[in-house]
C-alpha cells in the first residue's frame, strides 16, 4: 500500500485537471484538484449555462486557487494559460454549481484530503444509493473523472 501524507490545511494553489462529461443532455465538467500529482479535491458543474462555466475546448489542465475573502469566507477559483499565454481565472467555481452536487463534490474531496485511495474512494461513489437519474448519471461522470487516477484504470477500462 503505498505512503500518503495527509495534508489538512489546503495548499492554497493546487495544479488541476479538466474532465468534461455529459450529464443526460447537459455539458458538464470536473475540476481534480490534485496534490504530488495525486487527487485531492474535486468540482463538478455545467459546462455550457449562461451561469456555468465557460471554458475553451482546448483547456484540460489549470490551477485552482483558494481565495479567502475579506469576511472569512472562501471561494475557490479556477486558472488557465490560454494560446497567447495570459492567465484566464474563471472566479467562483462553488458559486456555479448546484447546492446538491457542490455537497457531494465536498464529501467526495474530504475522502480523497484524508488518504483514501482513489480505488476505494470509486467503490465508495459507486455504492451511492443517489435518488434521481441527473444524479446518477452525474456519479457516472465523477466515476470517470477518477478513473485516470486509478492503478484500476486499465483493466476497468477494459
Amino acid at each position: 500500500m503505498e505512503h500518503f501524507e495527509v495534508v489538512e490545511k489546503r495548499p492554497e494553489v493546487l495544479e488541476a485537471d479538466v474532465v468534461r462529461f455529459q450529464n443526460r443532455k447537459d455539458k458538464w465538467v470536473a475540476f481534480v484538484g490534485l496534490l504530488d500529482g495525486r487527487p485531492y479535491e474535486i468540482f463538478t458543474g455545467l459546462q455550457d449555462d449562461e451561469e456555468g462555466i465557460m471554458l475553451p475546448r482546448s483547456v484540460n489542465q489549470g490551477r485552482i486557487i483558494k481565495c479567502v475573502l475579506p469576511d472569512g469566507t472562501k471561494r475557490y477559483d479556477f486558472q488557465f494559460t490560454n494560446k497567447r499565454g495570459y492567465k484566464i481565472t474563471v472566479e467562483g467555481l462553488s458559486e456555479k454549481f448546484d447546492s446538491q452536487y457542490w455537497n457531494y463534490a465536498k464529501l467526495i474531496s474530504s475522502v480523497l484530503r484524508y488518504g483514501m485511495p482513489v480505488e476505494r474512494v470509486m467503490r465508495l461513489i459507486s455504492s451511492l444509493d443517489l435518488d434521481g437519474e441527473d444524479l446518477n448519471t452525474w456519479k457516472k461522470g465523477v466515476l470517470l473523472a477518477l478513473r485516470r487516477y486509478s492503478s484500476e484504470s486499465e483493466t476497468a477500462a477494459e
